[in-house]
């Protein structure tokens, strides 16, 4: 089976700007790698990697697609263009096209002032020319709430494929009316087929990010794989962010145990088989990351 771990991160603050990384961040506010996460990703066995934007800027695509280059085993890459500016987008889309490893794109919407900054007509056509290049998107939230866009995205735009991540934040260690809410919205998002969610970056949503459980995420992976089915859902470690939850072991560890009451078959889609297909990797590129994990 390949494993593909598809979100995670690299960045340099010392080469990027990212606007959120502080002291706050410790101890992952500096360089972090992918030579950094390599080793635990070979402990897990896990074979392939997406590398998933980290800020709003071209420095950071370029910094992965550096990244990518000197790693066999990343094999895609979601990048940024300024969904915003069609015409600059345009233009970044077709330099960003003639490399391999770029599957998708992703903005800090969460970060924006702007609540509904996604729905502007002039980040549609940004979204238009996504789906026109055969490019991914992926939504990623704060909180739930965030999950009432989806529907509308994918109704305006029918022809991009469209994933959550870390299944919109869900209230993990929150009570059932939250999970009941949140449950609601994101039922709501799987409606449309062409909308895939991530079982990554499932922390504490009541407290610090490491004081999660197993029992508690449990729940909120089993109403994912009952409204998404495993063909739909991926996994993702989330690393760097997963140091400050507990390190990458313990969410490896995590998912096993949710997945394992799956079968052999639906395992290899969640652990691998969903991300190849919805992001398109490349061929080639997922046999180079198999011979550099052998």
């Amino acid at each position: 089976m390949t494993v593909i771990d598809a979100h995670l991160h690299v960045w340099d603050p010392s080469r990027v700007s990212y606007d959120w990384l502080g002291p706050a961040m410790a101890p992952v506010d500096g360089t972090m790698g992918f030579e950094d996460v390599r080793p635990e990703l070979g402990a897990a066995g896990v074979t392939a990697a997406v590398l998933v934007q980290a800020a709003d800027n071209d420095g950071d695509t370029d910094h992965m697609l550096a990244s990518a280059a000197a790693h066999p085993e990343v094999v895609g890459v979601v990048a940024w263009v300024p969904l915003d500016h069609p015409a600059r987008a345009r233009d970044r889309l077709a330099e960003l096209r003639e490399n391999p490893h770029v599957v998708g794109v992703r903005a800090l919407v969460h970060e924006n002032p702007d609540p509904d900054w996604i729905l502007r007509p002039e980040v549609a056509h940004g979204l238009d020319l996504l789906a026109g290049a055969g490019l991914t998107f992926d939504w990623v939230t704060s909180s739930p709430d965030a999950l009432a866009h989806v529907p509308t995205l994918a109704a305006r735009h029918p022809e991009l494929r469209l994933v959550i991540d870390h299944l919109g934040k869900p209230p993990v260690g929150g009570g059932a009316e939250d999970r009941a809410a949140w449950r609601k919205l994101i039922a709501a998002a799987a409606e449309h087929p062409g909308v895939h969610a991530k079982l990554s970056g499932l922390y504490s949503a009541t407290g610090p990010l490491d004081t999660w459980t197993t029992g508690e995420v449990r729940p909120f992976v089993e109403d994912a794989l009952e409204l998404f089915g495993p063909d739909r859902l991926m996994y993702g470690g989330d690393w760097p962010v997963s140091v400050l939850a507990g390190g990458y072991a313990r969410s490896w560890a995590a998912c096993r145990e949710l997945l394992a009451p799956l079968t052999p078959d639906d395992r290899t889609a969640v652990l691998g088989g969903t991300a190849a297909r919805f992001y398109g990797i490349d061929a080639t590129l997922l046999d180079a990351a198999r011979r550099a994990a052998a």
